[in-house]
C-alpha cells in the first residue's frame, strides 16, 4: 500500500490564507483552554523529535512544553551528540527518524538541510529556524497582532535592521495575508530580491517598500519590529555590523512616527541599546512577552494541524 506524502511546514508560504485563518482561530481556542487550566490532549501517544544544530531557548521550550501539553512526548536531539554530527547523511537520518516518531522539528543553518530531510521523511517536518526563514516566529507575531489589534490585512509592518530570515518570512506572510512591509537597513544589509535559491516572488515584491531613512519606514506603521544585528552564525561580522547599523536602533522617535496605536515586537533575545532602545522594548507599546508566549500556542495549533488536520472548534 502506498503512503500519502506528508505535508511539511518549512516556509510561511507552505500554507494558504484559509489555513492560517484556521490556525489563528485554533491558537486562540488552545490558548484560552491553557489559561483556564483545561486539559487539551489530542496528541496522546504521539512523539515529536526536536533536532537542534543551532542553540535555542524559546524554540526548545515552546515545542517541548507544547507537545507535553498536547498529551505527547518530545525528544531533544543535539546534532553534536548524534550521528548527524558525525557525518550521517541527512537523507538516511530522515528515513530512520520518521520510522520512530510522528513529527520532526529542525532548527539548523542552511534551509537546504530541512528540505532534504523533509524530502526523505515519512512524517511532517517543521522548520524551527534556518538562515533563510523563521515561519513559526512570524506565525506567533501575526497571531499576537491579531490578539491586540484585529485583522492584519491592509496594515503596515515596519522592519528596521538586517534583512535576515525574519524579514523574508514577513514578506511571505504579507503576500498571503494582505499587508505591507516597510524595510529600512544600512547599505550592504538590504533586501536581496534575487537571493540564491529563494528569490523574492513578484507577489512579495508588491508588498515591499524600502527606505533609506528608518523614520520614513516607520511613518504610519501599525507594527514596528526588529531583530539582533548579528544573527547566530554571523558572529565573525559582529564588529563590522555594530558600525554599519548605527542609526538603525528602534527608538522612541521611530515609534512616535508610527501609528498612535502601533505595537512593537522583537523575537528575542534582545540587546537593549543596540537594535532597540530600552524605553521602547519596556514601554507601553511593546508586546514582546505576549509575542514570546504565543510561540507556545501557535505551535501547539500547528502540530495538531500537521498531524490531525482541521478539527471542529
Amino acid at each position: 500500500m502506498s503512503r500519502q506524502a506528508p505535508r511539511h511546514y518549512l516556509q510561511f508560504s507552505d500554507l494558504d490564507r484559509e489555513e492560517y485563518a484556521y490556525l489563528f482561530r485554533r491558537s486562540s481556542l488552545i490558548k484560552a483552554r491553557f489559561k483556564r487550566y483545561e486539559m487539551h490532549q489530542p496528541l496522546v501517544d504521539r512523539t515529536l523529535a526536536m533536532i537542534f544544530e543551532k542553540h535555542s531557548t524559546r524554540t526548545r521550550l515552546s515545542f517541548e512544553a507544547g507537545m507535553h501539553q498536547l498529551g505527547g512526548a518530545a525528544i531533544y536531539i543535539n546534532t553534536r551528540d548524534s550521528q548527524l554530527g558525525r557525518g550521517e547523511p541527512i537523507e538516511d537520518a530522515a528515513q530512520v527518524f520518521s520510522r520512530m516518531v510522528d513529527l520532526v522539528m529542525i532548527r539548523t543553518y542552511g534551509h537546504d538541510i530541512v528540505e532534504r530531510f523533509a524530502a526523505h521523511s515519512r512524517v511532517p517536518v517543521i522548520n524551527g529556524l534556518t538562515n533563510e526563514f523563521h515561519p513559526c516566529q512570524v506565525l506567533a507575531d501575526v497571531f499576537t497582532y491579531i490578539e491586540h489589534r484585529g485583522d492584519i490585512a491592509g496594515k503596515v509592518v515596519a522592519w528596521v535592521g538586517d534583512a535576515n530570515n525574519m524579514l523574508y518570512t514577513w514578506l511571505q506572510a504579507a503576500a498571503i495575508l494582505g499587508f505591507r512591509v516597510h524595510f529600512s537597513g544600512p547599505a550592504g544589509y538590504g533586501v536581496d530580491l534575487q537571493r540564491a535559491g529563494y528569490p523574492v516572488t513578484e507577489a512579495e515584491r508588491a508588498c515591499l517598500g524600502c527606505f533609506d531613512d528608518p523614520l520614513q519606514a516607520c511613518e504610519g506603521a501599525h507594527l514596528v519590529t526588529t531583530d539582533v544585528w548579528t544573527s547566530m552564525g554571523y558572529e565573525a561580522e559582529n564588529a563590522q555590523r555594530m558600525r554599519a547599523f548605527q542609526g538603525f536602533m528602534v527608538d522612541t522617535r521611530m515609534m512616535a512616527r508610527a501609528d498612535p496605536q502601533a505595537l512593537f515586537m522583537h523575537c528575542l533575545p534582545a540587546h537593549r541599546g543596540e537594535e532597540v532602545q530600552g524605553e521602547v522594548i519596556d514601554g507601553p507599546q511593546s508586546v514582546v512577552w505576549d509575542e514570546a508566549e504565543n510561540r507556545l500556542h501557535v505551535q501547539k495549533a500547528l502540530m495538531e494541524f500537521m498531524l490531525l488536520g482541521q478539527l471542529p472548534d
